[in-house]
This record gives C-alpha cells, structure tokens and sequence, in this order.
C-alpha cells in the first residue's frame, strides 16, 4: 500500500463549490470579530496584543539618605559665594558703515565678584581691555551699567562699580594666601565659555610661581592650581573650603585655551594691597626712587653682581637727597663705581623687576632702608619715598 499523509487523507472534507468556501470564511471572520470584541471588552485583550494591560508607574524611589560631609561643604560653599560672583560683558562700539548709527556690541565675557557694599567689582584687567564699556550681571539675573574705577595692568586687576542697591550687593568673605599648603582644597567659581556660574573643585598644586602680566611685568607669589579654570572664568574668586576669598583666577597654562590641569590665580594678599589703593586713587600709585637703572646689557658687561646698578639719580628726588651715588664716566671715558641696590626694607632685590615689587609694598612718603653696594662694602642708607609721576 502507498504512503499517504494524513493532511491529504482529509482534504476530500474541504472540497465543495466557491460559494460554500465564501460563505464559511465570512461566518469564521464574523466569529473572531465577536470574540476580539469581547476580549477587549472583558479587558483580556492587551495581553493577547502583548501589553500587561497594567497602568505605567515609574519605578520605586530608593531613598538616598545623607550627603556626605564634603559634598555638603562644596554646595555650602558655593551657596554662600555664588551670591558675590558676578558675570561680566564687556561691550564696543561700532558705527554702521552705511549711517552714522553708533551701537555697542558684545566684545568678550568674564567672571569678577563684589568687593564692597558700595558696589566695587574686582576682576582681571585683560577681561576689561579693550573695552569702550561693560555690564556686570548678578546672580539674581538683573544687569548693571559698570563703569571703570581703576587698574593696574601689571598685576591684572581691575575694579569696576556699580550703581545697584545695596541689598543685592553681598561682599565676599576675604581670606589669606600667606598660610597657604601645597595639597589645600579649592574651589573655583567662574562663567566659563559665557554660561552660567559654574563651580571646580581641585587643590593647591604650587606655591609662589611667577607668569607674566599683559604688561610683561613679572607677578610673584601666584597659586598654582588643578581646579578647570577655562576661558570665561578669568576675574574669578578662588576660594579655600572655608569659602573665603584666597586668590583671583586668571590664566590657565594650556596649547588649546581650554583647562589642561594647570591654571593661576593672584594671591589674595596682592589683591587686598592693591584694590584698596585702585578704589582711592583711580589707579596703583608706585612709591619712587628718584632712580635710573641700568639695562641688563649694561649690568651683565661690568660684570657686577645681583642688584640694581644705579646710572642715574634724579636732580632733588628721594635717592639724591639720601645721598645715593650713580655710575659714571671719567674725563677718560672710563667708568666710575657707583651704587648697587642689593635690598630694600632688609628684601634682597636681584634686578630691577623685583625693585619695584619690593617698591610696590611700601607707600609714598615712607621711609625705607636701602641696601646699596658702594665701594665693595654693604652700608645702609635710609631714603623717604618720593610719589612716581
């Protein structure tokens, strides 16, 4: 007998004219419109399309619990000086090539924080260069005209005021960079690339390094630090874990402009000197000498050791009446000994850059003990500061 498969054993059962086919497929249809019907209606439906059919809950919140100690300290701290860290615009003027409409536009953007309930904005100097005007934005989001109170371009500060009540003027708490460790924690507060205030922990990696200023003076004592500071943030407090000011952000060493790990911040102790003086002066005023010092090539030809070599003395200054003698020539041309500055105020001075930091701690009108070579022999010679011109 031949192998016959069930399925064609059975298909004689199917066999019949179109119209009965027709007929049965439209009663089967009719059926499972019935029942999907039902199904949907007794709510057993979405399991059969592959839904639970239950209501979307998000999921439980597990609860976290305290925050740790110094994540406390860092919101703390940018709590208490995110109120005194403002954003600075600084603005141009433009005039229309076809009117003689003048606007001001955008010229760049930084970071500086409220000095004083009088309204004194402390930045760096290099974030207001340039500018014919700036605007200072609060951390309650209002803008206030600034106008420019003073610089000094040497140590890159500037202070800018503001005409705001005195009820949004919230003074940074001012600290001390002269106990500072290698290894302290820091935070940095800043508008980096114009966003809004951003906080970066670090730590202090170094002490006393030396950059250059936009004036190629060198600035000493700097803090040298691990906490991002990208463009934005220059003017910027630096803080300790206590949240009181102990530096001002303003450069970052890196080939592409952005944080590298290594940025700067003035010491505060330089800025506490400094702002006060700008604010009452309009300017740092430099306490003088009445000296001319020698150039470098001058210094390094006779062979003379570190110090400042004096070549001149100014006609009834402050060194003329102390008595301070310069280098000069002969009949012959040849050249005759004078004085060389070793130290001022018992501070060694190795050339003349560091004369007039020496200079710069000390205010016109003082008197001060000048260390002076004369002769092959250290003597003393006290010299009143005369006002620099």
């Amino acid at each position: 007998m031949a192998f016959r498969p069930q399925a064609l054993q059975g298909s004689m059962h199917f066999s019949g004219s179109r119209r009965d086919q027709r007929g049965s497929a439209g009663s089967w249809l009719l059926l499972v419109i019935v029942v999907a019907a039902l199904l949907w209606w007794f709510g057993v439906w979405d399991e059969f399309a592959g839904r639970s059919g239950v209501p979307a809950q998000p999921r439980a919140v597990d609860a976290r619990g305290t925050l740790a100690e110094d994540e406390q300290n860092n919101i703390s701290v940018f709590k208490s000086a995110t109120v005194s860290t403002v954003h600075i615009t600084t603005l141009e003027t433009t005039r229309s090539l076809n009117s003689a409409d003048v606007t001001q536009v955008p010229k760049g953007t930084g970071t500086g924080f409220i000095w004083d309930e009088l309204g004194h904005v402390v930045t760096n100097y290099h974030v207001i260069q340039g500018a014919n005007a700036a605007a200072v934005t609060l951390s309650d989001q209002s803008t206030w005209k600034a106008a420019l109170v003073g610089a000094f371009p040497d140590r890159d500060l500037a202070v800018l005021r503001i005409d705001a009540p005195k009820a949004k003027l919230k003074p940074i708490t001012v600290g001390s960079s002269r106990d500072l460790l290698v290894g302290q924690k820091v935070y940095a507060i800043g508008n980096p690339f114009g966003l809004d205030q951003t906080l970066t922990t670090g730590i202090i990696s170094a002490l006393n390094r030396e950059i250059e200023s936009i004036t190629q003076r060198t600035i000493r004592g700097v803090i040298q630090t691990d906490a991002a500071i990208n463009p934005g943030n220059s003017g910027g407090p630096l803080l300790d874990s206590a949240g009181r000011l102990i530096g001002v952000n303003t450069a970052i060493y890196s080939p592409s402009g952005a944080s590298a790990g290594i940025g700067f911040a003035i010491p505060v102790d330089e800025v506490n000197r400094i702002v006060p003086r700008v604010i009452r002066d309009g300017k740092f005023i430099r306490p003088a000498l009445g000296i001319h010092a020698a150039p470098p090539q001058l210094h390094d030809s006779l062979g003379l050791p570190n110090g400042v070599a004096i070549v001149g003395v100014v006609p009834r200054g402050p060194a003329d009446a102390a008595g301070i003698k310069s280098f000069e020539r002969n009949a012959a041309g040849d050249i005759v000994a004078g004085d060389l500055v070793v130290a001022l105020a018992g501070k060694p001075v190795g050339g003349l850059d560091e004369l007039l930091a020496a200079l710069e701690q000390h205010l016109p009108g003082e008197t001060v003990t000048l260390t002076v070579l004369r002769a092959g022999k250290k003597i003393e010679v006290p010299v009143r500061l005369g006002l620099a011109e």
